[in-house]
């Protein structure tokens, strides 16, 4: 059965409980339905599966990843999307290697919506105004959002065959919509 976004939504709230965690399965999940959009894919599923992504990294910072394949499966989530998630974390903690659109697309947008969503906070409209020009400056800055692994997303744009502006145009268009729930209005007020 297809991960649905009420059934991701179900499982994560169960395990994730800090507000920074749940923003960031919700960057992810927004970014994941633009990325979807890009492709023609299923937009409601896409977003569950970067909902998702982080399963048991509240409850298992550092062993990231080694508690999901069983627990997921056990809860009724197919094979299929279990290895997406799973993909995310190739190269860091999983040898599962991204190997379709949802999997690079995954891989890539974990770490792209960091600098997004960093880049927003900046900004006094937030994401509501933040263009791509905006944020490739950003990205080129390693000192801003310094943690965000800048050449895993190169590798998973490379992957995609896209550009990174591209990647996060598509991205910040996703988030966008969704700027208040995500704490990314700005703090104009009016």
């Amino acid at each position: 059965m297809k991960l649905t976004l009420e059934k991701a939504k179900e499982l994560n709230d169960s395990q994730v409980t800090r507000d920074h965690l749940i923003v960031h399965s919700l960057n992810v999940c927004y970014a994941m339905g633009a990325m979807a959009r890009r492709f023609g894919a299923d937009e409601e599923h896409w977003m569950a599966i970067g909902y998702l992504h982080d399963y048991d990294y509240e409850r298992f910072p550092e062993e990231h990843l080694q508690h999901t394949e069983k627990e997921l499966l056990a809860e009724g989530v197919s094979e299929e999307d279990v290895r997406a998630i799973m993909s995310h974390g190739w190269g860091i903690c999983t040898d599962v290697e991204p190997l379709t659109e949802l999997e690079k697309s995954l891989y890539t947008v974990d770490e792209l919506t960091g600098i997004i969503q960093a880049a927003a906070r900046m900004r006094p409209n937030g994401i509501t105004d933040l263009n791509t020009k905006s944020f490739m400056k950003k990205f080129k800055d390693k000192k801003f959002a310094a943690k965000c692994d800048r050449d895993l997303i190169r590798k998973g744009c490379e992957m995609l065959g896209m550009e990174v502006s591209e990647v996060a145009a598509i991205c910040i268009d996703g988030m966008r919509p969704y700027a208040e729930e995500i704490g990314l209005s700005g703090t104009q007020t009016d």
